[in-house]
């Protein structure tokens, strides 16, 4: 019997959740395309700079047996053939395909700042930052330009280990946090010594000052860039529909505007061109709502519609302590929040969490759920229509 051919573009969250979900039938094989020969939690890449964690996963650890692991990158998709290219000169031949290439860096349009700042956004990234921190004096003045959770972490996690640290927000101090956790997180951070600066843009970047909008010049013997993301360009290389940051275009199923037979899911997909919230939560519920398009569509079968809820965000602040930020459907964070030590113990748990997720949709496909938004996505995409404007609380 001649089996259904998917290949998954990506090993991360939404891939490796996809690929696990995909093995619910027999006559699906299964073959996952990643650069890296291990999983990389990216949640833990601030930690992999301070040494503190080596954000690293055997794959054999969370994909289900019988999913082919191919250690390549795609070059290009071509889905008039469909198969795609592999740097290594091989094609490789699917069915269907689901596109979970993931998140990066966005080039940083700053004068000076993708010549002298330091990304984080991969595993690659960081470790090449641990390598300058480790041949930098513990004085020196580091400075990090991004006031969401990533900066905010690897601004703690550095000042923790003693370092003079200066964390640099073009907007408030994350921003998706409730005013009252906010000011834990302002609290948090003076305690570690970390000077904050928030509504102030970077205007240019040397290799040793960072000059800011109001004119002032500040030391940066190593300066951070978290601020932004971006996305691979393969989709726009093989000419499939993107949104204006490279995300590829999908209906509310995932599916690719172009072609049936491409899902998206993860960072790298934009629904409706109303893209989801990144997260590693985010990421591996979509993939596994791709993976369920791709069974539908095996089984002759309409898919449904994405519904996702974003219940929570955490971030951390040094070894010691955390907050937990639980949030409304409509991606606003409510008043409730946790801090402290059981901040932190939650933020461990989530973080375990979603490897365990893995882990556990490898051994029983089709287990995973998540939670469901009902009113906050449709409002969303009718206020894109123009039919409707969104409600707030």
């Amino acid at each position: 019997m001649s089996k259904h051919e998917v290949v998954v573009v990506g090993g991360g969250y939404a891939g490796v959740m996809a690929a696990n979900r995909l093995t619910q039938r027999d006559d699906v094989k299964v073959t996952v395309i990643n650069p890296r020969r291990a999983f990389v939690p990216r949640l833990r890449l601030h930690q992999l700079v301070a040494e503190t964690h080596e954000a690293t996963v055997d794959f054999k650890d969370i994909l289900a047996d019988g999913v082919e692991l191919v250690v390549d990158s795609v070059t290009r998709i071509d889905a008039a053939e469909r198969t795609v290219v592999l740097a290594g000169g091989r094609g490789v031949g699917y069915d269907h395909l689901i596109y979970a290439v993931g998140s990066g860096s966005a080039t940083p349009q700053v004068p000076g700042a993708a010549e002298f700042a330091y990304p984080i956004a991969t595993s690659e990234a960081a470790r090449r930052l641990r390598s300058v921190l480790l041949d930098t004096p513990a004085t020196a003045a580091v400075t990090v330009i991004g006031g969401g959770p990533t900066g905010v972490e690897t601004a703690a996690e550095l000042a923790e280990q003693g370092r003079a640290v200066t964390l640099i927000c073009g907007d408030v101090l994350v921003p998706y946090l409730h005013p009252k956790a906010r000011r834990t997180a302002r609290k948090n951070l003076a305690g570690l010594g970390v000077t904050v600066i928030e509504g102030n843009a970077v205007t240019a970047v040397t290799r040793e000052t960072v000059q800011l909008a109001d004119g002032r010049t500040l030391a940066g013997d190593v300066t951070i860039w978290t601020a932004g993301f971006g996305v691979p360009d393969l989709a726009a290389r093989s000419g499939l529909s993107t949104d204006t940051a490279g995300r590829l275009l999908a209906d509310e199923t995932l599916t690719s505007i172009d072609d049936e037979r491409i899902v998206a899911a993860g960072d790298a997909s934009a629904p409706s061109d109303v893209p989801f919230r990144m997260s590693a939560y985010v990421a591996y519920c979509l993939g596994a709502h791709a993976a369920d398009t791709v069974l539908h569509r095996i089984a002759g079968e309409q898919p449904t519609p994405i519904d996702l809820a974003f219940p929570a965000m955490c971030l951390s602040f040094g070894r010691a302590a955390a907050i937990y930020q639980l949030g409304h459907k409509n991606e606003t964070g409510m008043r409730l929040y946790f801090g402290g030590a059981v901040g932190r113990k939650l933020k461990e748990i989530a973080c375990e969490a979603g490897i365990k997720h893995l882990a556990a949709e490898a051994r029983k496909p089709g287990s995973h759920h998540w939670f469901k938004d009902g009113k906050h996505r449709p409002a969303l995409l009718l206020a894109k229509r123009g039919d409707t404007v969104v409600p707030v609380g």
